[in-house]
Order: structure tokens, then C-alpha cells, then sequence
């Protein structure tokens, strides 16, 4: 397929337009024409462009990109060698990263729930379609210790459990990546636990002094539901090509 035909199609999929964000959402890096053999990653590192190289792919399909806010604007170093790869080999880079944490399907959020049985899944702020933050319930309810084991079987990494009650999780919230200070929003709400991918110092003091169990599960591990799940319905609609790559990233 044409490159701007994908790109048309995953606007109008992920409406980037709703959102505010902290990079570009599309093409950030322009490479050949025709698309056939499509890469995905959570991250284009230098891991996931090595793949795309080594895999003949004509574009590297990521959540987070290049060209944040505030980041210094000189093309040189780590960038410069990222960038040169793509371009001396004709690859497309393309990123989109709030509209792949929000979609309610192929959205990394949405991901999430599906992964862990979470059930009745709503914005956090209550018609918000938007809402960075949902909020559901396990049915039955779980220990910290059995949620804490199925996080470990969904993402193949054991979570940071902060412990702020000791009674079962029924209703819980969770937002993907490095979410940790919604959490005072979520216990004001009275959610048995939040769920993020990240940890703070004061993450610590808000659990235990508000009651509510935190589980910081890995900002990668979190954030590879959406990207993969968009690649596997690209393949499908468009029959191309996909093959999903997994930096190794503890964090």
C-alpha cells in the first residue's frame, strides 16, 4: 500500500487531533513510498531500527518516537545515528503516542484491561473519551498478592507492589506508562488500587496515606499491548507484512 494511504487510515483510526501531546503523531521520519513489510516497537531505540533494517521493513511503526517537547533540537549523537539508519535505508518512521494509549480498543489502556479480566471499563472522568485513566473492576475480586501474580503472567515482569490496605481489589484504575501522579486523583475516587507504569518517591507516601494499593508495572512492559495490537490489525486489514519487536527493557 501508499504510505499516505496508512497514514490517512491510522488519523482517522487514533484521531490524534483530540489530543494534546508532547511529539508529533504521524510520519516523523519520511522513508520510501510503497509499504509492504511494516515493524513495530514500543520505542524506536536503536534495537528497533537495527530490526527494521535487518528486516527489509519500509517503516517502523512505534508509541514513542522521536522530536519530544523540550528535548534539545541538534541532530547529532544518539539521534543522528537513529535517524541516519532510517534514512540511509529509505524507512518510514512513524509514532503516534496518546492516541495509541487512548483508543478503546487497540489503545494500550484497552490492552491492559483485556490482558488482566478487567471488567465494566470506563473513563476515570465520566464522559471523557479522552481520559488518559480508566477505571473498572475485577470480578471476583482479587488479593494484592493474586493481582500482583496476574500482572506478572500478563507482562512478563513481577510488579512493584506498594501496599496501602489489606482488603480485597474490586475497583481499580490504571493508566499505561509513566502515569504514577494520577494517583491522588484515583484514590480521591475511593478505588481499591492504581495500576502505572512507573514509580516516584512520593508515590509511596500517597498509597500508604491514602489507602490505596499502588502497582508499578513497567513503563514498557505497559505500553506494548497497543503497538502490537495495532500492528496485528494493520495486517489484517491491508494483508501486510508485521513482525513486532520487543526491546529487552527492564524498566
Amino acid at each position: 500500500m501508499q504510505r499516505d494511504e496508512l497514514l490517512q487510515y491510522l488519523d482517522t483510526l487514533l484521531k490524534p487531533w483530540q489530543l494534546k501531546d508532547y511529539a508529533p503523531n504521524g510520519l516523523q521520519v519520511e522513508g520510501k513510498e510503497g509499504i509492504q513489510t511494516l515493524v513495530t516497537a514500543v520505542t524506536a531505540d536503536q534495537f528497533a531500527v537495527d530490526a527494521a533494517v535487518e528486516a527489509g521493513a519500509d517503516a517502523l511503526l512505534v508509541h514513542h518516537g522521536y522530536f519530544w517537547k523540550n528535548e534539545a533540537a541538534p541532530i547529532v549523537g544518539m539521534k543522528k545515528r537513529r535517524i541516519e539508519q532510517l534514512i540511509k535505508h529509505d524507512i518510514n518512521l512513524i509514532a503516534y503516542h496518546l492516541p495509541l494509549d487512548v483508543h478503546p480498543e487497540l489503545g494500550n489502556n484497552a490492552q491492559l484491561a483485556k490482558a488482566l479480566g478487567i471488567v465494566n471499563v470506563e473513563p476515570l472522568e465520566a464522559g471523557n473519551e479522552t481520559c488518559l485513566v480508566l477505571k473498572g473492576e475485577l470480578a471476583p475480586p482479587l488479593s494484592a498478592h493474586a493481582l500482583a501474580e496476574r500482572l506478572a503472567s500478563a507482562l512478563a515482569r513481577a510488579p512493584l507492589h506498594i501496599a496501602g490496605h489489606d482488603r480485597p481489589i474490586r475497583r481499580l484504575a490504571w493508566c499505561t506508562g509513566g502515569a504514577q501522579d494520577y494517583i491522588d486523583q484515583v484514590a480521591a475516587e475511593g478505588l481499591d488500587a492504581f495500576l502505572s507504569g512507573e514509580v516516584s518517591e512520593r508515590t509511596y507516601h500517597s498509597a500508604v496515606e491514602q489507602g490505596i494499593d499502588y502497582f508499578a508495572c513497567g513503563h514498557h512492559a505497559t505500553e506494548k499491548g497497543g503497538v502490537r495490537a495495532l500492528g496485528e490489525h494493520l495486517a489484517q486489514i491491508f494483508n501486510l507484512d508485521v513482525r513486532f519487536v520487543d526491546t529487552p527493557n527492564p524498566v
